[in-house]
């Protein structure tokens, strides 16, 4: 086991080094200064979008532009914004939200162009269904000759897709708080079969493609959001006076990383504070990774920068609005230097000094949506991997592997599962940006002709 956890971290470190930090960052800020920052020019016109505004039933794909952005945002809403922020905070310090800030703001422009690429060059799997993601956009609009970069893409996938971290901090929280106060001892059993359970619960789901996942996504995830921002922001208007002050010291300490306790990078703390807040901002987000566009390759349109400019709508949600809620619960109510906690204990923490024991249940409700929610979206990624490289009749063989590993993320410790979706996502990464910074004229010809036409009303 401790040969294991040592090559997980070692791995996750190999792959997250400069290159891929300067491949994220350098090519996000590069997505935003070619496009004249537009993502942020449209907000008004992505949120109409959205809403169903320009929607047309006629249109190619499978699912609207909203059950698009909750099924990706079931998948990055949840572990991602509620236990790696925590995970962020208990390493670096405040000063890890700043550059978890940084990596949301520049995800933004990466999501427009990479969701735009989805609908733009979508292909067709084995079985002639339309699809879309990094490996269809890859082949149609780099050509047959780029399929090794495809290929790539869609084996870190099948092990990116596996949802080992969410699982092992839903089971960690079930420990907490229903477990442990009834004296039920926290050992390999009892994570055993909350694993089982799990592993039963998804396969339900699963099982029955993307039109239940999308159904499901769009119904749980807005009420869950709204129950967790109600829930944090009572939190912080209980601890009103200690907001300024540590919203502040996310700012200053993000330069001093007086409170990082992590591995130094580029000769220094604070490199290896920033690169611990975009490694975060990664998991929380996605963008760059690749696994969004799945999602966004199957919306109902004809349009692709519409599509592009709703999923741009998603660091700005489960980024800049839901990690820094949960951070500020965690700074404002002491507990991230009260406690030794890590991960969605942490959390449960800052919720149980708040609401004593209700709040811990509180926390385990949103938890327990968002995990399980985000591990019928994982499915639906690994399943498109897997169709790609093995062919649409054998996909439904990853999911027994995806649900078998429910087990291992319920019975493995924390380190060892983020090192392992760290490491994948990084691979991920890879061939992801590498196309759309290829292909990013592409999307620049599209909006300009997208952008003229609505100009004059034809949009």
């Amino acid at each position: 086991m401790e040969m294991i956890n040592q090559g997980l971290a070692a791995f996750a470190s190999a792959v997250w080094g400069l290159p891929l930090l300067l491949l994220l960052v350098g090519g996000g800020l590069f997505f935003l200064i070619y496009s004249r920052f537009l993502p942020f020019r449209y907000l008004g016109h992505a949120i109409q979008v959205l809403q169903g505004k320009f929607d047309d039933p006629n249109d190619p794909g499978e699912i609207s532009h909203f059950q698009a952005l909750t099924t990706a945002l079931s998948a990055t809403i949840g572990m991602g914004n509620i236990s790696g922020v925590a995970v962020a905070i208990a390493i670096g310090g405040p000063g890890a939200i700043f550059w978890i800030w940084v990596s949301g703001i520049i995800g933004m422009g990466t999501k427009f162009f990479t969701s735009t690429l989805a609908i733009l060059y979508r292909g067709k799997d084995s079985a002639g269904e339309i699809q879309g993601g990094p490996m269809y956009f890859i082949m149609e609009g780099l050509g047959k000759k780029w399929k090794p970069l495809a290929v790539f893409f869609s084996l870190a996938g099948l092990i990116g897709a596996l949802p080992v971290f969410n699982v092992n901090q839903l089971t960690q929280a079930i420990q907490d708080i229903l477990l442990q106060p009834q004296n039920i001892e926290n050992n390999f059993s009892s994570n055993l079969t909350i694993g089982i359970c799990l592993a039963i619960i998804t396969s339900i789901v699963i099982l029955g493609g993307l039109q239940r996942i999308s159904q499901l996504a769009a119904k749980l995830v807005p009420s869950m959001v709204l129950l967790y921002f109600v829930s944090v922001v009572l939190i912080l208007l209980l601890n009103i006076e200690e907001v300024p002050k540590y919203f502040m010291l996310i700012f200053t300490d993000a330069f001093a990383a007086n409170n990082y306790g992590g591995s130094p990078f580029l000769g220094g703390v604070v490199g290896g504070l920033i690169l611990l807040g975009i490694r975060r901002g990664a998991f929380s987000n996605e963008a760059g990774i690749g696994t969004a566009p799945m999602a966004h390759g199957a919306a109902k349109t004809s349009e692709p920068i519409r599509e592009g400019l709703v999923a741009m709508l998603g660091p700005a949600i489960d980024t800049l609005i839901v990690c820094t809620l949960t951070a500020l619960a965690i700074l404002v109510t002491g507990v991230w230097q009260s406690s030794d906690a890590n991960g969605v204990s942490l959390t449960a923490a800052a919720f149980s000094s708040t609401f004593s024991g209700a709040g811990n249940y509180l926390l385990l409700i949103c938890v327990a949506v968002f995990s399980i929610s985000s591990l019928f979206s994982y499915s639906y990624y690994g399943s498109k991997c897997a169709s790609f490289l093995f062919g649409a009749q054998h996909k439904h063989f990853y999911n027994y592997f995806y649900i078998a590993s429910i087990i291992i993320g319920a019975t493995y410790p924390l380190e060892s599962m983020l090192n392992l979706i760290d490491g994948s996502f990084a691979l991920m990464a890879i061939p992801t940006m590498t196309a759309t910074l290829i292909l990013s004229p592409k999307v620049m010809k599209e909006a300009r002709k997208y952008f003229s036409k609505l100009e004059k009303g034809e949009g």
